[in-house]
């Protein structure tokens, strides 16, 4: 494994020429390419990217301290505090990064700054080790609270995968019902999943992992996110050729209405796994 500076604010994280990550820490440690025997598998709008006033299409942003929105007048910390942008701060953020022997990963840093502190009035460490396996991306993540309080999180990845066409996917092991965050209403998401192609936004609690068939890439993914990093979201927005399939530790609102919200003590930490794996079609027997 190596780190190799490309010169444009991004770094390549490679285990060879046809297996590699590109990551930009100064954007949010935003993972805006994952080369897998050199196929890309990340859905990226890079024409959007360079304009810092649009919110990102692509890649891997980092949703913390909050998953989606938080519904408030005010910040939950105060007057002395603002309310929470859009799956929170961490994507606007600085992360370090360094390349970490002993488990041979890609660990990405936040701690609190100047920018968490107008909105989250706690000491934090939040580590994202990045692991490049055979025909997977692993994520280990470990959430440090280092204040006197007890911390209050929501933690998520929001991956963006590269389709071929809505006509051509089929999700497999997906739970009876979801949540349609457009409306808030409890639908069957197998009539949910009908609507691919004019965009949903459905949140479901799942098993523990989720498959998506692209039989047009004659791909595969797999999305395993044990719990309490269960929850996931599929996201569509057409005609943008791209689906997210979104793992998180907690639903939109959850620090406003208690609900399975992450509790971290003083002093302790909190560790959630997950791990993406791609396989060709006709290595998958039925």
């Amino acid at each position: 494994m190596q780190l190799i500076d490309r010169d444009d604010g991004s770094y390549d994280f490679i285990r060879d020429s046809g297996n590699y990550i590109n990551f930009f820490p100064d954007r949010g440690g935003i993972i805006t390419k994952w080369i897998l025997n050199s196929e890309n598998i990340l859905y990226f709008d890079k024409s959007r990217f360079k304009d810092k006033n649009k919110s990102i299409r692509g890649g891997i942003p980092i949703l913390f301290p909050i998953c989606g929105s938080l519904d408030l007048q005010k910040s939950l910390f105060g007057n002395n505090h603002l309310n929470f942008v859009q799956h929170g701060f961490a994507r606007d953020s600085k992360w370090e990064y360094k390349f970490d022997k002993q488990k041979n990963s890609l660990k990405l840093i936040l701690r609190d700054n100047q920018l968490s502190i107008k909105y989250f009035p706690f000491s934090f460490y939040l580590t994202i080790d990045v692991m490049i396996g055979i025909n997977s991306l692993n994520f280990d993540i470990s959430i440090q609270n280092n204040s006197k309080s007890t911390m209050p999180v929501n933690f998520g990845l929001h991956p963006y995968f590269n389709i071929s066409d809505f006509n051509n996917i089929t999700f497999i092991s997906y739970p009876l019902n979801c949540q349609n965050q457009k409306n808030n209403n409890l639908e069957r998401t197998s009539n949910s999943l009908k609507n691919l192609a004019t965009g949903i936004d459905l949140l479901m609690y799942s098993s523990g992992y989720l498959l998506m068939r692209d039989y047009g890439f004659n791909r595969e993914i797999k999305l395993v996110n044990p719990s309490p990093f269960d929850i996931t979201v599929i996201w569509t927005e057409p005609p943008r050729k791209m689906i997210c399939m979104e793992p998180w530790t907690s639903p939109r609102n959850s620090l406003k209405y208690d609900f399975r919200k992450i509790l971290i003590p003083p002093n302790s930490q909190k560790e959630f796994k997950a791990l993406i794996k791609v396989n060709a079609l006709r290595h998958i027997s039925n």
